[in-house]
């Protein structure tokens, strides 16, 4: 039950990070936007490497967002971006939380 709990706090905060960068980002010049958008999710992704766990599905995201920038293609290299930083984020929660998840799996 502990589990399903904090997933589905998880799942909530990165749908609510995702929400409100999507609203700013829409604010401001598709290009700035862009830009904004790629910086964050390159940050949450390097914080994910630090905590050595990041996925390659990020990195695809990643690379996909900044090939539709290139191509001028802003709302879609935006979308791309913030679905980067979601995966860069459920990644560095997953691990947080499986940080000292090995205490539970020990017997006792």
């Amino acid at each position: 039950m502990r589990q399903f709990a904090m997933r589905r706090l998880i799942v909530l905060a990165v749908a609510a990070t995702v929400l409100s960068t999507g609203m700013s980002a829409h604010a401001q010049a598709p290009d700035a936007a862009f830009k904004a958008a790629l910086a964050e999710a390159e940050a949450t992704n390097k914080r994910a490497g630090e905590l050595r766990n990041q996925w390659t599905v990020t990195f695809a995201a990643l690379a996909a967002a900044r090939k539709a920038g290139e191509a001028g293609e802003f709302d879609k290299a935006i979308k791309l971006a913030l679905d980067a930083k979601a995966l860069a984020e459920a990644s560095v929660a997953q691990s947080l939380r499986e940080k000292d998840a090995w205490r539970d799996s020990e017997l006792r």
